[in-house]
């Protein structure tokens, strides 16, 4: 299945990493354009996928930019710490896409709907963010060292406000004038092994709702006119990809495939057929999705107030806090 065929059916590759695994899965070849580079940790592997010219871009139907992939299986299980690990791992891959002054002001957004679990991470990181602007502003004796004045926000999403989420954070960006924007979201993967196991960081920024075929206003350097850093966990995988496993390893364990691992028009039909009825937007959760995404919210909050504010021990964390 290529990419194209996803987009027939409205369906985004939210991942960097695996619309380069579809594109090669149909050449076996690399992409021009699109270089890969690897880093292994006792409990993570980060792989780096830079886009550097228009026509791998193209071909991935990503933006040229620098998405780096945290895979880290822990991050489901309860283990302390390995996600003090995973933490340090993306505050350390985090700090590679900015490079700002201590004076520098960031905001830090999180995107998605907080009555819906699979897409409450961005809102559920902001409420563990180390926030300081206001210190900065009125209480700059509490500082210390090696801290950086932060605000975040939670916008909520269109269906709740009324208002393109987009238009909120330009009115606060426009108001804030910050360096740098982080936004946090909910991704989409086409791997189930992916779901809450993944961190995405991109320089490019987001694009609100892409994982579930739900597109709003970019939030990017252009529309901000600041750069924006995306934070991205799948949370959710598409039916479609389910389905078309499903129905791959069938026909290949009863040979009615005449090559195994070929584009076969019989499978894409019976995909068509399936998700139809949902006009491709039928996902699914893992059903432990509520302590996932706690847990998970807290490896990223950790991340980014490790990567903003070196200066602070994460145990001091809880005084800012209150």
């Amino acid at each position: 299945m290529d990419i194209n065929f996803y987009k027939s059916l409205g369906i985004n590759l939210d991942l960097a990493l695996e619309a380069k695994e579809v594109v090669q899965g149909e050449t076996g070849q690399e992409i021009p354009g699109a270089r890969v580079d690897s880093e292994k940790y006792d409990h993570a592997e980060v792989n780096i996928v830079n886009i550097t010219n228009e026509h791998a871009a193209a071909i991935m139907g990503k933006p040229i930019g620098a998405y780096i992939t945290i895979e880290a299986p822990v991050i489901r299980e309860n283990n302390k710490e390995a996600h003090k690990q995973v933490t340090e791992i993306l505050s350390k891959q985090l700090g590679k896409l900015f490079d700002l002054s201590m004076k520098s002001n960031v905001l830090v957004v999180g995107l998605g709907n907080w009555n819906a679990t699979p897409d409450a991470l961005g809102p559920k990181v902001i409420g563990s963010s180390l926030v300081t602007r206001h210190l900065f502003n009125y209480a700059p004796q509490e500082l210390q060292e090696g801290m950086r004045p932060v605000s975040a926000l939670s916008p909520g999403v269109l269906g709740i406000t009324g208002i393109e989420t987009a238009e909120i954070i330009k009115g606060v960006v426009d108001r804030v004038q910050p360096e740098l924007v982080i936004a946090i979201d909910s991704l989409a993967a086409s791997n189930i092994n992916r779901v809450v196991t993944t961190i995405q960081i991109a320089d490019t920024g987001v694009n609100p709702g892409s994982g579930v075929n739900n597109q709003r206003t970019g939030i990017n350097k252009e529309t901000l006119g600041c750069p924006v850093v995306a934070i991205g966990v799948p949370t959710v995988v598409n039916a479609t990809f389910i389905c078309k496993e499903a129905v791959e390893s069938y026909a290949k364990k009863t040979g009615s495939m005449a090559q195994p691992g070929q584009d076969d028009p019989r499978i894409r039909q019976t995909l068509e057929e399936i998700v139809k009825p949902f006009g491709g937007n039928l996902t699914v959760t893992p059903k432990e999705v509520d302590s996932l995404i706690d847990s998970t919210a807290q490896i990223i909050a950790g991340g980014i107030s490790m990567s903003l504010h070196p200066g602070i021990n994460p145990d001091e964390y809880a005084y800012y806090m209150h």
